[in-house]
């Protein structure tokens, strides 16, 4: 007796984008409205925050009221054109757009409303003691204000960052590889990984305070350093875990070891060596305000330090701000860099 089942070979996988497709069509009408509930969702809380701002009585001094709301208007103009496209977008035929803006509606929800919270605590109730902490006016004040000086404290950090970062990390990926690669150059170089590894980055700056010719030269140092280990540790890792049976099949085939480092371990060690990579950053991030705090007389951290000590929190908070957002454009830039360099791990899971 025949029947009609197929065969497991010949079941096809659906994509992603698939399987998508079909959990939108079968959505129910119900799901559909709180689809557009959650989409509008991000309007209403910036309305509200905005309310708040204009409607709720100050509780202290608050000079040039008109800067934050500014800003609060722009994040709600914003978000309503990047709405607009989606739905553009969506009509034409190209989904990507819309479920992106779907999956980050909720977070631009809470952010609107996180913002009308703090200025309720700030300046509305005075819950939180300004100038301790702020209002966002005051901070978003100071940051105009100041701007000169902290986009030139910006390039210096930025500056001091990559220039320890990438050569931490060249010289990370060359111990790490050749370690990985070779059991001689890992013998040797793998006790001074496992006798600097425990050290935290902080802990060498008073040395360098004092060793150093210049507080900019052990800086440098100092993020190098953290960088070369993240690095390192991460690329001989992946080298060493690479399958045996991979540089056997190429060695019958004819390759040279240049060609079994290049060709074979290097790319099955992408994914090891990015997540030291991105731990290499952070480290950085954090080694480079310390120094900057302690030492270096420029700088995003020197100017927070200088701040405090003059009791302008306002300007204080306006550079931590900064801070946040230059540290995540960088973070995302990496990611971005790894999902294209990965991106066959992607067309894997499709």
């Amino acid at each position: 007796m025949s029947t009609n089942t197929p065969d497991a070979g010949q079941v096809q996988k659906l994509t992603r984008a698939q399987l998508k497709e079909l959990e939108q069509k079968q959505l129910t009408p119900v799901q559909r409205f709180f689809e557009l509930i959650i989409m509008i969702l991000p309007l209403v809380c910036g309305i509200i925050a905005i309310l708040e701002y204009i409607l709720i009585p100050d509780n202290s001094r608050n000079a040039n009221p008109g800067v934050y709301l500014a800003f609060l208007i722009i994040l709600v103009i914003v978000y309503n054109i990047w709405g607009w496209y989606t739905a553009y977008k969506r009509v034409k035929g190209d989904k990507v757009p819309y479920e992106k803006l779907r999956y980050r509606a909720p977070l631009f929800s809470a952010l609107f409303l996180l913002l009308a919270g703090y200025d309720y605590l700030t300046l509305k109730t005075g819950i939180l003691t300004q100038p301790f902490v702020p209002c966002l006016n005051f901070v978003a004040n100071a940051f105009w204000k100041d701007r000169a000086m902290i986009l030139e404290c910006t390039i210096h950090t930025l500056y001091l960052l990559f220039l320890g970062y990438f050569s931490g990390c060249a010289l990370g990926l060359v111990t790490g590889i050749t370690c990985g690669y070779s059991k001689r150059c890992r013998y040797w170089v793998d006790p001074i990984i496992k006798f600097l590894g425990p050290i935290p980055t902080s802990t060498w700056i008073p040395i360098m305070m004092v060793v150093a010719s210049s507080l900019f030269g052990g800086a440098v140092f100092i993020i190098a350093l953290g960088s070369w280990f993240a690095t390192t540790v991460a690329s001989m890792t992946g080298i060493a875990n690479v399958d045996k049976d991979f540089f056997e099949a190429a060695r019958t085939l004819g390759a040279t070891n240049r060609q079994l480092v290049f060709q074979v371990a290097i790319p099955h060690a992408m994914p090891n060596i990015f997540s030291g990579l991105t731990q290499a950053m952070s480290s950085s991030c954090t080694a480079i305000m310390i120094a900057e705090m302690l030492g270096v007389k420029s700088g995003l951290g020197w100017y927070m330090n200088w701040s405090k000590s003059w009791a302008s929190y306002d300007k204080m908070f306006a550079a931590l701000f900064v801070i946040c957002i230059i540290f995540t454009i960088v973070t995302k830039s990496l990611e971005a860099v790894k999902r294209y360099v990965l991106r066959w791990q992607n067309g894997a899971e499709k």
